[in-house]
Order: structure tokens, then C-alpha cells, then sequence
């Protein structure tokens, strides 16, 4: 059997350079090499991933999403509140917390793109972010085993 992992993820976007610099300056993106497709195409690294960015009018789906975990959670949250970007309609809140501690926080990029910031553990985020924090088990009853879902898988 194979293996398998995620190489990138590709995204639409309404003005390319827009996109381009709300990931590189809300996330630490950087703008790499890039193929000529014949339309407005900007590939970017996040990490060990790659974000691919291309100009299309169709509109960006309300709930799909991909996640990006951030090494300064508050940084992160204060820029995107100052983008003004929170999402808290999609989900019904713009900060959740899992049953298992972690923290996911919701916003659109420019492209109108569903993007969920987490960070691993809600004890560690201000108080006073930490008070816009929605538990999910105060939502939604949760079982032992909704208890041990992370999205953390590996471990360091």
C-alpha cells in the first residue's frame, strides 16, 4: 500500500495580489517560483507545504476550509482582527475550543477563502482572547472518544 501526504493546497483568489500579501504578511508566507499557466498564478511556501493562489471568479465555497497551525497564536489573532477577517457566521463563533484543549480560529481571506488558525492548547492564548473562546462541549455533547480527537497527529 502507499503512502501518502499533503504537498499544497490551491485556493482561489478575486485580486492575486491581495491574496499574496495577507498570507505573507498575517502568515510569514514566501512567494516562490512559480510556473506560467497562462492566468494569475502565485505559488507560496507555508512551512513545508506550499499554498497555490490563482485568479478565478467563481466564488470560494462557505465551508471548506484548510487550517494552518501558527507558532504565535496571538500575533495571528490580533493581526486578522485588525484585517477585520474574524468569521464568526460559518461556524457560529470566530473562536472555538475542541474538547481536547486545542484552539481554532476562523477567517476569510481576501479571496473570501474559509482559513482555521489553530494553536494546540487554549491555556496558553491571553485572557483576554482566551474570553471569546466558544467551548465546543458547552455546543455539542461530546463522548470519550469526541474527548480524544486532536489535530495535533505527531508528536514532537
Amino acid at each position: 500500500m502507499t503512502s501518502a501526504h499533503i504537498n499544497h493546497v490551491s485556493i482561489g483568489a478575486k485580486d492575486l495580489a491581495e491574496s499574496v500579501r495577507f498570507y505573507t504578511e498575517v502568515f510569514g508566507a514566501q512567494m516562490i517560483d512559480t510556473p506560467n499557466f497562462g492566468l494569475p498564478v502565485q505559488w507560496l511556501r507555508v512551512g513545508d507545504l506550499q499554498l497555490h493562489i490563482f485568479v478565478r471568479p467563481a466564488g470560494a465555497p462557505p465551508y471548506h476550509h484548510f487550517a494552518l497551525a501558527v507558532d504565535d497564536f496571538e500575533s495571528v489573532f490580533r493581526t486578522t482582527r485588525e484585517w477585520g477577517v474574524h468569521d464568526a457566521d460559518t461556524m457560529g463563533y470566530h473562536l472555538g475550543e475542541l474538547p481536547s484543549g486545542q484552539v481554532q480560529l476562523y477567517v476569510r481571506d481576501p479571496g473570501g477563502n474559509l482559513v482555521e488558525v489553530n494553536t494546540s492548547d487554549a491555556r496558553k492564548v491571553s485572557d483576554d482572547i482566551r474570553r471569546e473562546i466558544v467551548r465546543l462541549e458547552d455546543r455539542e455533547p461530546q463522548d470519550e472518544s469526541n474527548r480524544r480527537a486532536i489535530l495535533y497527529l505527531a508528536t514532537d
